[in-house]
């Protein structure tokens, strides 16, 4: 079977390619192509995965391209991870709102619609071609934001487009292994968006365990979300928020932390990748994957640091670093998807795909992020218990935006964006909403090339 990356030069791509080196199943994915549109780093991370094949007999061939319609022809799973604007974009996402004194993140806030504005229109060409060259293939969206444009997608491939997101799942383990159980044994309650939901059950052999950790002090302490969010805030809430709530739970301090640091993480990001990928190119030997493995606990180490009192870009000890071997996180989320569909391997996981009739207070055609089975015929959401009131509202008016944001990309519509950012919960004032429209127009091309031009 054929896998396309897209965006196959990016800095996760070796954790999908580590594991289908171990799946042993049949059939499985035997033809990997690469597609970006940098040679440079095409080439880079292709010697990452060739010293990572060393040794496998079996190892699935690796094509680099950066020809979109030939890596696409024929393919039956497409792994979609670009990041339109690059780092550059990044950057200005985060500075354009930090400069106007509000939350400054990739996926959340206002920066998350920049990125949403400038993205779906390559994604939804993207779309068309996969219906055109691959008609049967299964889209897996990890590009971000995951369920907006998941969402966006949908409207051209249906329930083939699927986002995947690693943090619920990893949470749910995270719990189970804190309190010394097998996470393989657990299932887990979850209700949201992407980047937005709560785990309000985790059941162990049909156990809720979840007040069991609430109610461990030094356990609960211990949880990365106890320390992002506070053991009090988490028995106050009676469950365990998805981490991205903190920039909602906490926002002020979120935006005091950012702003007094040295950097963004974008900034911090893109000093790393420079240079990872200047020192591959110089690299002599078996180092790329050293340099790789270096890079990424760096990058590991620092993630979120303005939610636990840290410094973005500054050494962290080892205890912080957050793990994320080939056999967890999205890559194994991805895989699991891939071997249900195809080996008819039924799986349960959670996921960003069509709500239908799963969250009553949501339109049907909206994208949640919650339990799903997956198997041969494709993907069924699981029935849930509803959520409260706050968790409710919180969805509405995010996925409100959400869908607004869809459409300002599709249609152009000035209006439709400038409601979008107004109405945002992270932004204050219609006054800021539009600045924050008129600023990221001007600064990002990619966002002027939305509404046909910059505004002065």
């Amino acid at each position: 079977m054929k896998l396309t990356v897209l965006g196959g030069g990016g800095f996760r791509v070796p954790y999908v390619y580590q594991a289908l080196l171990h799946d042993q199943g049949s059939p499985r994915i035997d033809d990997v192509w690469l597609y970006d549109t940098d040679p440079a780093r095409l080439k880079a991370m292709a010697e990452v995965l060739a010293q990572f094949a060393d040794g496998h007999a079996d190892a699935p061939r690796v094509t680099v391209s950066t020809s979109l319609d030939d890596a696409l022809e024929g393919s039956d799973f497409v792994f979609a991870a670009i990041r339109v604007g690059g780092l550059t974009g990044r950057m200005c996402d985060e500075r354009v709102a930090l400069d106007l004194d509000v939350l400054g993140q990739e996926t959340t806030g206002p920066g998350g619609l920049a990125y949403g504005l400038r993205t779906i229109p390559v994604m939804l060409d993207i779309a068309h071609r996969v219906r055109r060259l691959a008609p049967h293939a299964y889209v897996i969206n990890f590009t971000n934001p995951a369920g907006m444009i998941t969402e966006a997608m949908q409207s051209v491939l249906g329930d083939r487009v699927l986002g995947i997101c690693d943090t619920p799942s990893g949470l749910g383990r995270r719990i189970a292994t804190t309190l010394g159980l097998d996470p393989s044994r657990a299932q887990f309650d979850y209700v949201g968006l992407n980047h937005l939901g709560w785990m309000r059950r985790v059941l162990h052999d049909g156990e809720d365990i979840l007040p069991r950790l609430l109610a461990d002090e030094r356990r609960l302490g211990d949880l990365e979300e106890g320390v992002v969010f506070g053991r009090e805030w988490l028995r106050d809430l009676g469950v365990i928020p998805n981490e991205y709530l903190y920039y909602y739970y906490f926002n002020r301090e979120a935006v005091r932390s950012i702003l007094d640091a040295p950097q963004t993480r974008g900034e911090f990001l893109a000093r790393q990748q420079r240079e990872f990928y200047q020192r591959v190119t110089e690299a002599a030997g078996g180092a790329a994957v050293s340099l790789w493995r270096k890079t990424i606990a760096d990058r590991s180490a620092n993630y979120m640091a303005e939610a636990k009192g840290a410094v973005q870009g500054e050494a962290q000890p080892d205890e912080d670093f957050r793990p994320d071997p080939a056999h967890q996180g999205y890559a194994g989320v991805a895989l699991s998807v891939m071997a249900a569909i195809s080996r008819n391997e039924r799986a349960t996981m959670i996921l960003n795909v069509r709500n239908g009739t799963t969250v009553s207070g949501l339109p049907r055609d909206a994208v949640v992020e919650v339990p799903v089975t997956v198997d041969a015929n494709g993907v069924h959401p699981l029935t849930i218990t509803q959520p409260d009131l706050h968790q409710t509202g919180l969805m509405q008016q995010v996925k409100a935006v959400e869908r607004l944001t869809i459409s300002a990309a599709v249609t152009g519509s000035r209006t439709d964006a400038a409601k979008a950012f107004s109405l945002h919960p992270l932004v204050d004032s219609v006054t800021v909403g539009r600045k924050l429209l008129d600023g990221y127009i001007d600064r990002i091309p990619e966002v002027a090339e939305v509404f046909g031009g910059k505004t002065s």
